[in-house]
């Protein structure tokens, strides 16, 4: 099986040649590195080039950069990675014997990642096994821990949903309907940036509600300016 890793960036060029290179580190020569450039305006598009990943351009958004990366990728198993994730040592070949042990009556087509957030504040390790916990439960899973599956199920999902917020919620709940996620014990590392740049407090309760009322049904634009 070959994996093709789809990468959105904006404005990551700082830490964009590190996370590449440890991906090149980690995956075997039939995988392939995408990196989807949403109009940053710095030397995003650069530093992946000189990096060895192929670059593709997209209009901003992560929904819209994620669907343009998959629609160039090679891969039998595509995995969605943030630019401020660190994949673990065996992710490849975990994800390989996950999807190929789930071939039997009760298939497994889709997974992800457990999480571990870094930062100073320890609530950020609160908040990813508080993650990890739900995510098991409840067959949801986000971005910050790796969706991956297989192109046929992304297909038959329909790919990201064009919406600015909780687009990798509800592309779970698509896939759902094909099978329950792989829920690999394997951390991924992701920044806390974005929660310590707010309050960890604030983003806590901030995320927990726009789920809520994202569950409630309140439209994803509607939310995004709560976000914002």
């Amino acid at each position: 099986m070959r994996l093709s890793i789809i990468i959105p960036v904006l404005n990551e060029a700082e830490g964009l040649p590190g996370m590449l290179e440890q991906l090149a580190s980690l995956c075997g020569r039939d995988s392939e590195m995408i990196v989807v450039e949403g109009e940053s305006e710095d030397d995003s598009r650069q530093a992946a080039s000189r990096a060895g990943a192929r670059v593709v351009h997209s209009e901003r958004g992560r929904a819209r950069q994620m669907n343009a990366g998959a629609a160039v990728a090679q891969g039998d198993i595509l995995l969605f990675l943030h630019a401020d994730t660190a994949l673990p040592s065996a992710a490849e070949q975990a994800i390989e014997t996950a999807i190929r042990r789930g071939g039997g009556a009760h298939k497994h087509v889709w997974g992800r990642f457990d999480v571990c957030i870094t930062g100073r504040s320890f609530m950020l390790r609160v908040v990813a096994s508080l993650m990890n916990w739900r995510s098991r439960i409840t067959g949801i899973a986000t971005g910050d821990q790796a969706m991956f599956m297989t192109r046929r199920a992304f297909e038959s999902a329909g790919g990201f949903p064009d919406q600015p917020l909780m687009e990798d919620i509800e592309l779970s709940r698509r896939l759902l309907a094909l099978s329950r996620p792989i829920c690999l014990p394997d951390r991924v590392v992701t920044s806390g940036r974005r929660w310590e740049a707010h309050g960890v407090w604030r983003t806590i309760w901030l995320m927990w509600r726009l789920r809520w009322l994202y569950w409630r049904g309140v439209p994803a634009s509607e939310l995004a300016k709560s976000y914002r």
